[in-house]
């Protein structure tokens, strides 16, 4: 297809478009069809010090521009997204599956990083004060941390980019990013649409690899990159943050979930349902903060089982770029096999299958939306991250012992509370370990708020007004003042 064909398939270094070192590439491929689309440059650990050395060399004057300068580019970068609506959603669901209902809505959410933070540019503030024996002034002021890895999943190959590269180019740091394998033809195209924006050279630079971890491991360890932003597993940011600690690099991540999605006894169930549809099939359920455990009270959960497998039932199965489709492939065989394994094992230890729960035949990664009842406690799927379709529900009798399983997980990414007793809503909320909650929706995605969780889902936030705060360090200057 055309927008395939368009995309630069090259690294991005230094304002160039070039070839990984070595001449590799690697394969890009669609996963509702297990076809390639296209391939890709294949970076090595060298093509990634180049582009450290060319985000090193444009920092001092990226850094000197000034923020309405930074703030129009931005902007300017946010009006070509909307403008290319339809060309990127499409690209994005080729190379990730995605209906493209939920491709273009992703590409409003993420064109909004670059609009939110365009404003935030220029409101990047200091300030002065006397010191308290009235002998100095103390100035503070903001300036930006220096050279940043940005790190992106596959998941939302849009939205992952522009929230970690609108507040860098905001704050006025320089950038290489290294989006993931397996979509990296959204942020090539990302590239473009920045420089066409008026972008300097130098100031974002992309390697595209397979060697993630050759690749990155030397760059942290380097002594250059002052800043890395993560977006992935658990497992992954552990490793990470170990390779960080030699240079003391400044890091933000977002890692895994494991969500509970909780129904009280007085919801009102057609807003519970329509929330747990929303938190649990975004994306195909292949979101970190995708309802995992839903936890139902005894009283109301066969209604609410019912109605659930009624909606999920009736949803659609298919190539995303087809009509009427409302679920299309999880990103790999790999990742069909784990969601598939994860139904299997809660079958197997007693949990009874409403629908779906079959793997399908044909070509592509997909899988049926699965909605599973009597769950066992000692079922995998309590305890992993499920990434897929697949509606694991729970039951409960107290308030006390809903928010104990909530928080029985080491993650805290998100949370869901259905509730009409605006108490209860308040008293659960605060008792959840998450750092989101949602209150009788199942949607808290929004650039204006500060996205992140607490224990071992991550450190920092990204987005709303604390988002620029991760790129920008605190200077203090004394200034005395004679009698």
């Amino acid at each position: 297809m055309s927008v395939v064909r368009d995309v630069p398939k090259q690294l991005f270094i230094g304002g160039s478009w070039l070839d990984a070192e070595s001449g590799r590439t690697l394969s890009v491929d669609n996963p509702a069809t297990g076809e390639e689309l296209c391939q890709v440059a294949d970076a090595s650990p060298a093509d990634g010090r180049r582009a450290v050395e060319a985000a090193v060399s444009a920092q001092a004057a990226w850094a000197a521009t000034p923020p309405r300068v930074r703030s129009e580019i931005l902007r300017r970068a946010y009006d070509i997204i909307i403008a290319r609506t339809e060309d990127l959603a499409l690209l994005m669901t080729l190379e990730m599956g995605k209906p493209l209902a939920e491709a273009r809505a992703e590409v409003a959410y993420g064109a909004e990083f670059f609009r939110w933070f365009s404003e935030e540019a220029v409101r990047i503030d200091g300030g002065m004060m006397t010191s308290p024996d009235g002998r100095n002034r103390l100035l503070v002021t903001r300036q930006p941390v220096g050279p940043c890895l940005l790190i992106t999943p596959w998941n939302f190959p849009l939205a992952m980019g522009t929230r970690k590269i609108g507040p860098a180019v905001a704050a006025g740091c320089t950038i290489v990013l290294k989006p993931a394998p397996q979509t990296p033809l959204t942020s090539l195209a990302l590239a473009e649409i920045l420089t066409e924006a008026g972008l300097p050279a130098g100031v974002l630079n992309i390697v595209t690899t397979s060697d993630a971890a050759g690749v990155v491991e030397p760059l942290l360890r380097g002594g250059k990159i002052r800043k890395l932003s993560f977006t992935g597993s658990t497992q992954v940011g552990r490793i990470l943050l170990a390779q960080c600690a030699d240079t003391v690099i400044r890091t933000s991540m977002e890692l895994g979930g494991n969500a509970p999605l909780i129904v009280f006894d007085d919801a009102d169930l057609d807003v519970a349902v329509e929330g747990t549809m929303v938190a649990k099939m975004r994306n195909m359920g292949e979101s970190c903060c995708a309802a995992n455990r839903i936890l139902v009270h005894a009283s109301v959960a066969d209604e609410f089982a019912q109605r659930l497998t009624a909606r999920m039932a009736a949803l659609k199965v298919g190539d995303g770029t087809t009509s009427g489709t409302d679920v299309g492939p999880l990103i790999d065989l790999a990742g069909r096999s784990k969601a598939h394994d994860l139904v299997r094992d809660a079958v197997k230890r007693g949990a009874t299958v409403l629908t779906g729960g079959e793997l399908p035949e044909g070509p592509g990664c997909f899988y049926p939306p699965t909605v599973l009842t009597g769950i066992s406690p000692d079922a995998a799927i309590i305890d992993s991250e499920i990434f897929g379709p697949v509606a694991a529900i729970r039951t409960f009798e107290t308030e006390d012992e809903a928010v104990a399983a909530a928080n029985d997980t080491e993650f805290g990414l998100a949370a869901y509370l259905f509730t009409q007793n605006l108490d209860r809503a308040l008293r659960v909320a605060e008792r959840l370990e998450s750092g989101m909650i949602g209150i009788n929706t199942g949607l808290v995605s929004n650039p204006a708020a500060p996205f992140g969780g607490v224990k071992q889902s991550g450190l920092g936030r990204e987005g709303g007004r604390v988002g620029i705060d991760e790129f920008l360090e605190y200077k203090y200057m004394a200034v005395p003042v004679g009698a």
